[in-house]
């Protein structure tokens, strides 16, 4: 399809509107075109707001007056064209946006749930399934955004390292067997980086909130590396005002009972083992290289230690699965009583290594593997409590965290919802300062691959020190 764009700044917004439509289809975008190549959409502003599609036998024009929001008007007619075009709707009508909790709750502020309510569903299209899932979502955040201040912040710090790569992945990350030699580089690297950061945050008299260690999986790293890494946190950071201490041991294959007892050891809270599918078959297709059984041993092993506070995470729409399939998944992770359970949905990215067409066909599937485990995990006792979403998700849909009671992850509400800053360290980590009084937001990148990280050290750390500047001007 081509989207041509005639006279205004939307075409990020309408190009991934109609990617929602055409998942599988190709869509280049173009500007003030001087002649239309069918099939083709096109965006104008003018006099009023327009949006045209001719695609054969289909050809009509929608148009409206302008007013307060253009890009609004303009994306409800687009809506309407390609819903009449494609006989489908979308779950979450025009919005494109990754937060739309955060949305929902500032209009719950400014309008009362009713009225947040109701914007979402007249004028955002937003089913009344999504409306009510932001609501609940909405109020398990309550408490812990509460316990932010002017002071709180969190810690992330990446380890982009993986056993292998999954064919879905489109995360910062690399193989153990192309990047091991950079490992033993990377990690004096990273502890200087966690050294600097914490002097920063004693500096500026900032409260830690919860730490997360993720990747990549962390656990790739040796048991001492793990040590190593764990004790030098422990040492430079004030972690009496903790809640939450995450590191993800999210491929199975990498857990073993020494890593276990060294984070245990180091006060980690909670971790994340992510079978993403309980089916052989699946696991092989998308490149995993472990089984189901290599699953439940790393479970069993962790409850062992004893890990109290575990997440799996699964991921609907995964190539070769099916709904029945899912649904075993499901079950099997259920039946194990984790005391959360995070529900993504596929994305698919252009690093990753399958495209669009091959997942056409999982795209209808997938709202009933996502029904599925909404309906299971509700009767099962657990709460929605954080959501987002993600461009080129199958069936236009979202990912949803779940807790049992007392088990929410306060890091995962932060990183969401943006409520207080996030200093991140580490290969690819993005450093988001928040200020509280204003919601402006400054963000501050670290390199983005391993061998940038450490080969321009200096020059990144040297970025840090906008830290101590934005807390001098926002945070007073």
């Amino acid at each position: 399809m081509n989207l041509y764009i005639r006279n205004h700044p939307y075409h990020y917004e309408m190009e991934n509107l109609t990617r929602a439509f055409l998942f599988a289809s190709p869509v280049r975008v173009l500007r003030d075109p001087d002649m239309l190549i069918e099939p083709y959409i096109l965006t104008c502003v003018s006099d009023d707001v327009s949006v045209e599609l001719a695609d054969g036998d289909f050809c009509r024009v929608l148009r409206c007056d302008r007013g307060e929001d253009d890009e609004l008007s303009m994306a409800r007619l687009l809506y309407a064209l390609l819903s009449d075009y494609t006989g489908r709707t979308l779950p979450w009508g025009v919005l494109t946006g990754v937060r739309p909790v955060k949305l929902f709750s500032r209009l719950c502020d400014e309008r009362g749930v009713l009225g947040a309510s109701a914007y979402f569903r007249e004028q955002l299209l937003v089913s009344d399934e999504k409306i009510r899932l932001c609501e609940r979502v909405r109020d398990a955040q309550r408490d812990v955004i509460a316990r932010s201040s002017r002071r709180s912040f969190s810690l992330y710090v990446s380890i982009p390292f993986c056993p292998t790569r999954c064919s879905y992945c489109s995360f910062v990350s690399q193989s153990i067997e192309h990047a091991r030699g950079l490992i033993d580089d990377y990690l004096p690297c990273l502890l200087r980086e966690l050294s600097y950061t914490a002097s920063l945050a004693r500096a500026l008299s900032l409260q830690l909130e919860s730490v997360y260690i993720g990747g990549g999986t962390p656990t790739t790293l040796s048991a001492a590396a793990l040590d190593t890494l764990l004790s030098a946190i422990s040492a430079d950071f004030d972690l009496s005002a903790c809640q939450e201490f995450t590191v993800e041991a999210g491929r199975p294959d990498t857990v073993t009972r020494e890593k276990l007892d060294v984070l245990f050891r180091r006060g980690v809270t909670r971790i994340s083992i992510n079978p993403q599918t309980f089916s052989d078959e699946v696991l092989e297709t998308i490149g995993r290289r472990h089984t189901s059984r290599q699953t439940l041993d790393a479970f069993s092993l962790a409850r062992d230690v004893p890990m109290n506070n575990i997440n799996m995470d699964l991921i609907a729409g995964l190539s070769g699965d099916t709904p029945d399939s899912f649904r075993r998944s499901v079950d099997t992770a259920l039946s194990l009583s984790p005391e959360s359970i995070t529900v993504h949905t596929l994305a698919i990215k252009r690093s990753a290594r399958i495209d669009a067409a091959s997942s056409a066909r999982e795209f209808t599937a997938t709202g009933e593997m996502v029904d599925y485990a909404t309906r299971a995990l509700t009767d099962a006792g657990y709460i929605p409590y954080y959501l987002y979403r993600q461009s080129k998700m199958l069936s236009n849909l979202e990912n949803i965290g779940w807790a049992r009671d007392g088990y929410i992850s306060p890091y995962n509400i932060y990183i969401m919802e943006e409520t207080h800053s996030i200093l991140a360290c580490g290969a690819g980590g993005v450093t988001k300062l928040r200020d509280t009084g204003s919601n402006h937001i400054e963000r501050i990148f670290n390199f983005k691959f391993p061998y940038e990280y450490i080969g321009r050290f200096d020059e990144m750390i040297a970025r840090k020190s906008a830290v101590t500047a934005f807390y001098g001007e926002y945070n007073k």
